[in-house]
């Protein structure tokens, strides 16, 4: 049976019936997301606990821990990470609903343009965009490192400060090499320091058997120091066995390359960006589209918003059905294109941002040909 016109509906361009419109739907598309939302972490919590039950009760993780540090650190990630694919879902499935109802087009024929329908999911998209922005960037990074944590002292139990083959650049023209660094200990074994000039010649080498700090002097405790100096032609070597220097760095530049880039914040990220960036590290482009992707995902909200209006905004006779098909295959598409993108920029010669932003851009193309070719 057709669904009738809604009373509110009737009156055309009414001032009072745009913001109970604004409301029906803006209310529709929140409470889908979150209905959607909380399904899928229930079959995923049912899922993860069935997976890594053996390994809670090896670990012997108290079940207040595995509540109140593992889980509920766990579901805003999740939510954060996968909120761009159920808001489509979501979308698509309401909007088929009201289409299939007959809404769109009671809407439609009371004067209300289709620009003016997109309105409350612009809204609602900008809301749920703006709560994933501030998650993202700094929220879910303390979450992480919780989940980190807990995951090394139960799930993983093999140790995590002990690291080796050691390259960085200290500063401008300085190289670190080490064949390996114990956090706990602060010692340094097999430590090489070279100095090079402006014009890439190497100028001074320290070489030490091991190294290890003292917290009281900030100095390095350092075993067979050898240290080589060149000046053009004349080179001059002196050896010692045990000696105390400050050799210009300190513990944390060996730290900076343990450090797990989703445990911080976005400020954090970036100040940490630019001293591997300094130091000629090879990480420094997954950090970046890590940064990158925190700043711009939000925006995919918005665009599978729309793409998912465009899809199940017209009446079909396979209803919700060929909708979710349709768009179920765009949202997959989409997230592949992005791993694809991301793949090209850590092993290839894309920048990392137009990785990140290639996939969003060509969406955003396909939502605006499918909103302007919608039904109207």
């Amino acid at each position: 049976m057709p669904h009738q016109i809604p009373e509110n509906f009737r009156h055309r361009h009414s001032v009072k019936s745009i913001p109970r419109l604004d409301r029906y739907i803006l209310l529709k598309y929140l409470k889908t997301f979150l209905m959607a939302m909380a399904l899928i972490i229930v079959i995923v919590i049912t899922f993860d606990v069935s997976e890594k039950l053996d390994d809670f009760l090896s670990g012997h993780a108290p079940l207040g821990e595995i509540v109140y540090r593992y889980y509920l650190n766990f579901i805003p990630g999740f939510v954060n990470l996968y909120s761009p694919l159920f808001i489509f879902i979501s979308v698509i499935f309401f909007t088929s609903k009201m289409a299939g109802n007959t809404e769109i087009i009671a809407i439609l024929g009371s004067g209300i343009s289709y620009r003016r329908l997109m309105r409350p999911y612009f809204y609602g998209s900008v809301i749920v965009a703006l709560i994933v922005l501030f998650f993202g960037n700094f929220i879910i990074p303390v979450n992480n490192r919780t989940l980190t944590k807990f995951e090394n002292d139960y799930i993983y139990t093999r140790r995590q400060d002990y690291f080796s083959n050691i390259h960085f650049q200290a500063k401008s023209g300085v190289q670190i090499y080490a064949e390996s660094y114990d956090a706990r200990t602060m010692r340094v074994n097999q430590f090489h320091r070279d100095v090079y000039d402006q014009h890439g010649c190497l100028v001074d080498r320290i070489y030490c058997s091991s190294i290890q700090y003292d917290t009281l002097t900030n100095k390095w405790d350092c075993i067979d120091f050898l240290h080589r100096t060149i000046d053009g032609d004349q080179e001059h070597l002196s050896r010692t066995g045990q000696s105390q220097r400050a050799l210009g760095i300190t513990p944390d530049d060996f730290n900076w390359a343990s450090d797990d880039v989703t445990t911080m914040n976005s400020p954090q990220l970036y100040r940490y960006i630019m001293h591997e960036k300094m130091r000629g590290s090879t990480t420094v482009t997954a950090s970046k589209i890590e940064l990158y992707q925190r700043l711009l995902n939000p925006f995919a909200i918005i665009i599978m918003t729309f793409i998912g209006l465009g899809v199940s905004s017209r009446k079909t006779r396979g209803g919700i059905g060929v909708h979710l098909a349709i768009g179920i295959t765009l949202a997959f598409a989409f997230i592949v294109f992005m791993k694809v993108s991301t793949v090209f920029a850590v092993f290839g010669t894309l920048n990392p941002f137009l990785a990140v932003l290639l996939p969003q851009a060509l969406f955003g193309v396909i939502a605006a040909v499918m909103i302007r070719t919608a039904p109207k």
